[in-house]
């Protein structure tokens, strides 16, 4: 018999997988670097940009604002879509830092893994568990001689 979820689990389990928070940390990031593009396009590259050809066409900057109502370049405004950039990045960063310490709660550790080298008795030098002949020194290792050292240090 199969027990079926509830759709409260299933929500949860959709939820606390790792790629989808990464995909929603992704389009929040991304929006908020839009308004960084978009103030530095329409707050400082625009204006520069109509600056620099109306001096360069050799017009009256007067004549160039009545006609396309020139702006100047906006620095604290670029600035302050960095500032909220930065700010929604750190509340962001400790919004998955604090959902991947609850996910991590529920979670048993790992046994330590099989140790896969041992120490020669005679040269001190690390070979494989499984060697029975030391193959820097060449010494002949007796199983139950080793492990009787070990426990003497």
């Amino acid at each position: 018999m199969s027990e079926k979820k509830g759709l409260i689990a299933e929500f949860k389990e959709f939820i606390s997988k790792g790629n989808v928070m990464d995909l929603a940390v992704g389009v929040i990031i991304g929006g908020a670097f839009q308004a960084i593009v978009t103030s530095l396009c329409d707050d400082v590259i625009n204006p520069a940009i109509t600056l620099l050809v109306s001096v360069c066409g050799g017009s009256d900057l007067t004549e160039m604002a009545a006609g396309w109502e020139i702006k100047g370049i906006k620095i604290g405004s670029f600035i302050s879509a960095i500032i909220n950039f930065l700010i929604m990045a750190i509340i962001i960063f400790a919004i998955v830092k604090s959902f991947n310490k609850l996910r991590d709660i529920g979670k048993k550790p790992e046994a330590p893994a099989d140790p896969t080298t041992k120490e020669c008795p005679f040269c001190l030098s690390e070979i494989s568990i499984k060697a029975t002949r030391c193959p820097h020194c060449t010494s002949q290792l007796d199983a139950k001689k080793v492990e009787v050292d070990k426990k003497k240090k």
